[in-house]
This record gives C-alpha cells, sequence and structure tokens, in this order.
C-alpha cells in the first residue's frame, strides 16, 4: 500500500511540474491597466491619452459594416466626440487576453457595458519595448440568439430602404 501510494505521489509530482514549465520571460507592462486607461480617457474626453495607446497603424472596426478606420481616420471622426467634453462610456468586464509565447503580442476579448447595452470589444497589441501599443480593435454589439431574428429583420428592412434611395 506504502508502495502504491508512493508512485502515485511520484506520479502526480512529475505530472505538476511538467504542467506547470515556464517559459521563463515576463509578461511585459500591465496591459489590463492600459486598456482600463484607454477606456477611461474616452469617457474623460482625453484624446490624447486616448490616440496615445493606439499604435500608428491600429484599425479601428465598430458596429457598422462600414466603420472600419485606421488611427487617422479615427481621430477624424472620434474628434467632435473628445471635443464637447465626453467621447463614449465603455466600462469593461471580463476580460481574457492571451500573450505570444515571447509575451511581445497580445490578444484580448471583453465584455463592456455601454449606452448600446453588453458589447464585446476584442483587440491585439503589441509591446513595443516601452509599452503596449493597440493594433486593431473590434467593438460589437452582443445579441442575445432568441433576439436574432428581429434583427435580421431590421438589418434586412435597413438594406431594403437603403436599395429603394
Amino acid at each position: 500500500m506504502n508502495k502504491l501510494y508512493f508512485i502515485l505521489i511520484s506520479l502526480f509530482t512529475v505530472l505538476l511540474i511538467n504542467s506547470c514549465k515556464y517559459s521563463g520571460k515576463a509578461i511585459p507592462g500591465n496591459l489590463s491597466e492600459d486598456i482600463d486607461s484607454w477606456h477611461q480617457a474616452a469617457g474623460s474626453a482625453n484624446a490624447i491619452d486616448f490616440f496615445e495607446f493606439m499604435d500608428s497603424t491600429c484599425v479601428y472596426l465598430g458596429t457598422d459594416a462600414g466603420e472600419r478606420w485606421n488611427k487617422e481616420e479615427f481621430h477624424k471622426f472620434a474628434k467632435p466626440y473628445f471635443d464637447r467634453g465626453k467621447a463614449w462610456d465603455f466600462d469593461p468586464f471580463n476580460r481574457n487576453i492571451i500573450y505570444s509565447e515571447d509575451k511581445q503580442l497580445a490578444w484580448f476579448d471583453e465584455l463592456l457595458n455601454t449606452w448600446m447595452g453588453v458589447c464585446r470589444g476584442s483587440g491585439v497589441a503589441i509591446f513595443d519595448g516601452e509599452n503596449w501599443k493597440l493594433l486593431q480593435y473590434n467593438l460589437s454589439v452582443m445579441i442575445p440568439n432568441e433576439k436574432i431574428n428581429s434583427v435580421i429583420e431590421l438589418i434586412e428592412e435597413s438594406v431594403a430602404m437603403e436599395s429603394d434611395k
């Protein structure tokens, strides 16, 4: 019995050690805090901090099919919102971040409380040696599965009205 117990403990220990192997490279900075600060910058209409977090090559995808902006285009679109003292207020919760093996690239998704209801944001960020920079952000409105047919009808009506013009 003791021999079996010893074998089981040894096997468990080996499995535990092998499953916890660490690449040895620490995750730089704090991407989650940077994303929180980015959202807070929009809520307080701080355009400087908001756009500073975005890489020069960043692409922002909004909820409308036509909303695909590079950083410069998004700045032009968002400027009136920032100028009036409040852009938008997204309150993130339930964020997941996955890092590349070298810890220099990250993919994330998050749920957001917004004026549109619950939305999902997803993005890609790169560590530039000093700071995390946002490469892409995609904002999506969450539609409960049981409501999707109603939403499809609204979209079809909207498309039909556009084609009648």
